[in-house]
């Protein structure tokens, strides 16, 4: 808690040879930032998987939903400036104490429904915290985000005081602010599109990455123990590759854990994004067809049609946490569009897509949270042809998101974790996707005996 803790460091072991030391090891983190943690709190395990990427003026309706997960973005390039003083090593930062507010309003609102809130840490481009955005990264108009900076003294100090900031503040200790449980440090990380820095050879990324990924790591566990931080990945296992600006999600694992193993291994986890491919259409039983999705740990695309891939890669070996456990695997961003480019309105078809993919889901023991996008349609979405809503949208307000009329998959959402209603509320999507039990199609169903 001082300038003088060693907590960041790196440690070498060294002999004295009489005039002076040598280095006879790589260098090497501290791996347990855990032990000094004050939150030793359990981490809030709801009883089910089910999430949803909700709109905050429409939280009775998730209430009524039974949301246990909810995903919240924090601009992390926006919490600077004035009106709230934090003292971190020696020095003062000053963070905008109305963008603070706001994030205290969203996020005591989720938690205290008793929702475990995944927070989304996201690095845009601002002119005046120059510093939080890796040297010599040019702005780009293709990127949305940036790669965070640990490679300078200044932005080491900086996104180390704001990540031990967020993690005190969103500890759970004051009911106000609430309290955050999973921590997503960028967004699919493995196309720079979300994590822009320039074009890169995969292994420099990854370490750049991994030190901005490891002090957050730090800021967080040293505050609440049992909270998990996560990295992100879309859908791309092996494909869209061209190892300058976009890598293959597997590879980006394989390097992050070998660097981690090298420098110090760590209890990260995987957010993943199981899009159907293509995102248009919500069918992903016959994904295979597109040539993008195998059986395979070779598979171009994970999605749902292979995702027990994605969970036997996870629980070889040289893959699993320090513990020996299976690491912790969210899914905190997937949907399927209720209107088709060729078939107009699909809204069966979409609610059986989610039923479908719920099973599987909670039918993996290697998943804890699945958490669907979205609550109501985005008109941005709408207008490129992807209606994820369990609710429509009102396409008069421009990119105002107004509720207008709930569809099929409302009702499937609500039901389909509570043991009284699941079979019932998707009997409907047995002959849609053309099996007569649910436990025929998925290994493990969870609800097998009653069928």
């Amino acid at each position: 808690g001082t300038a003088e803790d060693r907590l960041y460091s790196r440690f070498v072991v060294a002999v004295w040879d009489g005039t002076k030391y040598i280095e006879v090891s790589d260098p090497h983190y501290i791996t347990n930032p855990e032990a000094v943690a004050p939150n030793t709190a359990a981490f809030n395990d709801p009883l089910t998987k089910k999430g949803l990427n909700i709109e905050l003026n429409m939280l009775a309706d998730a209430f009524d939903l039974g949301v246990k997960h909810v995903g919240t973005n924090i601009a992390f390039h926006q919490i600077l400036g004035q009106g709230i003083d934090y003292q971190y090593d020696g020095k003062t930062y000053h963070f905008d104490k109305r963008v603070i507010e706001d994030y205290d309003r969203t996020i005591s609102a989720l938690s205290g429904k008793g929702m475990t809130v995944t927070a989304i840490i996201l690095n845009g481009w601002n002119d005046a915290t120059p510093d939080l955005i890796y040297p010599g990264t040019k702005k780009s108009s293709k990127a949305f985000y940036y790669l965070f900076n640990a490679a300078t003294e200044a932005g080491f100090e900086q996104t180390k005081a704001i990540a031990s900031f967020l993690a005190e503040r969103y500890n759970g200790s004051n009911p106000d602010q609430g309290k955050i449980s999973n921590w997503i440090i960028g967004n699919e990380i493995n196309n720079q599109q979300w994590n822009y820095t320039g074009a890169w050879d995969l292994n420099s990324y990854v370490q750049a990455y991994q030190d901005a990924f490891r002090v957050f790591y730090t800021a967080i566990k040293s505050t609440s123990a049992n909270d998990r931080v996560y990295f992100s990945l879309d859908y791309n296992w092996n494909a869209e590759i061209d190892n300058k600006l976009k890598y293959g999600g597997k590879n980006i694992m394989d390097t992050f854990n070998s660097i981690a193993n090298a420098q110090g291994q760590m209890d990260w986890g995987l957010a993943y994004h199981p899009y159907p491919a293509p995102m248009t259409e919500p069918e992903f039983w016959d994904d295979a067809q597109t040539g993008w999705i195998s059986n395979d740990f070779n598979s171009p695309v994970i999605n749902f049609a292979n995702l027990n891939v994605l969970t036997d890669y996870m629980s070889q070996a040289a893959f699993r946490s320090p513990t020996g456990d299976v690491r912790h695997i969210i899914l905190t961003e997937e949907g399927f569009t209720a209107k088709s480019p060729t078939r107009g309105d699909i809204p069966q078809i979409q609610a059986a897509a989610f039923a479908y993919s719920y099973y599987l889901v909670d039918s993996n023991p290697y998943i804890d949270a699945y958490i669907l996008s979205r609550q109501v349609d985005a008109p941005l979405e709408v207008r490129s042809g992807l209606a994820f809503g369990l609710w429509e949208c009102d396409m008069n307000q421009g990119d105002t998101i107004v509720a207008t009329k709930r569809r099929k998959i409302w009702q499937v959402f609500r039901d389909i974790d509570k043991k009284k209603y699941t079979l019932e509320a998707t009997e409907f999507a047995k002959p849609i996707i053309g099996v007569n039990k649910w436990s025929d199609l998925i290994p493990n169903f969870r609800w097998r005996s009653m069928e």
